[in-house]
């Protein structure tokens, strides 16, 4: 099987800087519909909340949009969301059935591509601990295929991709599968802006970074774009920088980007003050324990 990942390590620079962006929640509003209205109910669904509905709601919808776990892998969400779920006496006290999660937290033990893919590959060689949590991802994907189209980029998107393309290499880095990605971005009309979407099949955001960028672009010439911790980490992990694209703030951050932080970044005076100041602005939007606490 080839390897998913080998066209980031392929990459070569064609220009000075390098920009890596996310998607869901950065570059289109389709966070909340996404997880409201496919992950949420398919949530319910396969893993039998009906009873508890109200409560696994609010745990998803806190594990993957209002926490500092956002815009992680689906995979970790699942069980994130189970162990909250597990913790809150309301559930305890309607005596709901919890499923055992056992044989996904074992390949995500030794998965480093956490994808519809490998966990297909592991459901058809007899994993069948994985067969329930196969289900539920393909019924994610049904419905998202179903549901979301329509969302546009934010505003600014476009005008700040066409900036980005005249100094930068810019590349596509999410957690959501590459052929969703490829459907949105080429639905409206931005996918040419990006030399390579990478999305959960290719690796962590972490190592996209790593293979495409790290080491062939000095790392002051290296930028994250996105809205999610783990897109902070991504950078920090690769001694990139990060802008981010402030949850409930997007536009203004758009604008902000568009206007002020890519020249500073052309300019190499965004490291430092500049950073931290968006940087602790990021850091307290999203908390870190959950409000029923």
């Amino acid at each position: 099987m080839n390897d998913p990942a080998q066209i980031l390590s392929d990459h070569q620079p064609t220009k000075e800087f390098f920009v890596g962006i996310d998607s869901d929640g950065c570059i289109f509003d389709s966070m909340e519909i996404k997880h409201k209205e496919c992950f949420a109910p398919m949530f319910i669904k396969y893993w039998n909340l009906q009873a508890v509905s109200k409560y696994a709601r609010e745990v998803w919808e806190f594990v993957n949009l209002y926490s500092k776990s956002r815009g992680c892998n689906r995979f970790p969400a699942l069980t994130s969301a189970i162990q909250l779920l597990s913790e809150r006496p309301e559930v305890a006290a309607r005596n709901v059935k919890l499923p055992d999660l056992s044989a996904l937290e074992e390949w995500m033990s030794r998965e480093t591509k956490l994808g519809n893919a490998t966990l297909n590959a592991e459901v058809a060689g007899g994993n069948e601990g994985l067969a329930p949590v196969k289900v539920w991802s393909d019924g994610v994907n049904a419905s998202v295929a179903d549901i979301v189209h329509g969302v546009p980029p934010f505003p600014l998107v476009r005008e700040t991709l066409v900036k980005i393309n005249e100094k930068a290499d810019a590349m596509c880095i999410s957690q959501t599968p590459v052929d969703a990605l490829e459907r949105e971005w080429e639905e409206h009309g931005i996918r040419d802006f990006v030399s390579i979407i990478a999305g959960q099949e290719r690796g962590t955001k972490v190592q996209h970074l790593e293979m495409a960028a790290k080491d062939k672009y000095p790392s002051d010439k290296i930028l994250m774009i996105g809205d999610a911790p783990g897109d902070r980490k991504a950078a920090q992990a690769n001694g990139a920088l990060f802008f981010p694209i402030n949850p409930g703030s997007e536009e203004q951050s758009w604008q902000r980007l568009h206007d002020e932080a890519l020249d500073r970044f052309f300019a190499g005076t965004y490291a430092g003050d500049y950073e931290k100041q968006l940087e602790d602005e990021f850091e307290a939007c999203l908390p870190e324990s959950p409000p029923w606490k």
